[in-house]
């Protein structure tokens, strides 16, 4: 146990804040919103595991993980091809990096992952499996936003006697833009943030800093 919670202590710390703040903070703190907001419009109360299913959960949920995905997706393209001289989130400027090496040369190597061995559409997939993965789950997220926010924007307006719209209606919306551009925004600037700041800043330990007495002009780890 103590070897499994060492080697995966970063993964499993990072699902528990993750659940804690989503089921115990976000879950909770919305559900009195949300029925605070059926108060004023006449409307009996719902318990915590009716809320969970409802319209209001779901947009807020996927429409803040569409942005996270989005900005990781985003971050593992450009950081394929732009550099950031002094930045210890870019590969080095002039000098090859591992990352770029061509997998098919390792094919015969008995420790490669299985797709690498495989070789052919399955490596051609592997190669790009980090970026693809964040895209669908993007696409995913998108299209929660997309129907949960529809339909609660629907049963706002009839609260107010105001006819439904479609989809493709509310996608096309301010509403809708503002409520992904709004977290779109964050996250590039949270990106911006991490890549500047570590060129002068640094972080004793940490593999996303450069070594303390490394020289601000020093790109990568």
């Amino acid at each position: 146990m103590r070897r499994l919670l060492r080697e995966n202590g970063l993964s499993l710390v990072l699902l528990g804040l993750f659940l804690i703040t989503w089921l115990c903070g976000q879950a909770v703190a919305g559900h009195h919103q949300s029925n605070a907001e059926r108060e004023e419009h006449g409307l009996p109360p719902e318990t915590l595991r009716q809320y969970l299913g409802s319209n209001h959960f779901l947009e807020a949920t996927a429409e803040n993980w569409e942005s996270e995905f989005l900005q990781m997706g985003v971050y593992v393209m450009l950081t394929v091809f732009l550099f950031q001289k002094g930045s210890s989130e870019s590969k080095r400027l002039g000098r090859p990096e591992p990352v770029d090496r061509d997998p098919r040369k390792a094919r015969q190597k008995s420790f490669a992952p299985w797709p690498v061995r495989r070789g052919g559409w399955v490596l051609a997939l592997y190669e790009y499996s980090l970026s693809l993965a964040f895209l669908g789950l993007f696409l995913i997220c998108l299209g929660i936003h997309a129907i949960s926010g529809c339909a609660l924007y629907n049963e706002e307006r009839l609260q107010h006697d105001r006819p439904p719209v479609t989809c493709t209606e509310y996608l096309l919306s301010s509403r809708f833009c503002f409520e992904s551009l709004q977290n779109w925004q964050s996250e590039f600037l949270a990106i911006l943030a991490m890549v500047v700041l570590s060129i002068f800043l640094r972080q004793r330990g940490s593999p996303e800093s450069k070594p303390v007495d490394a020289p601000h002009s020093e790109t990568g780890e």
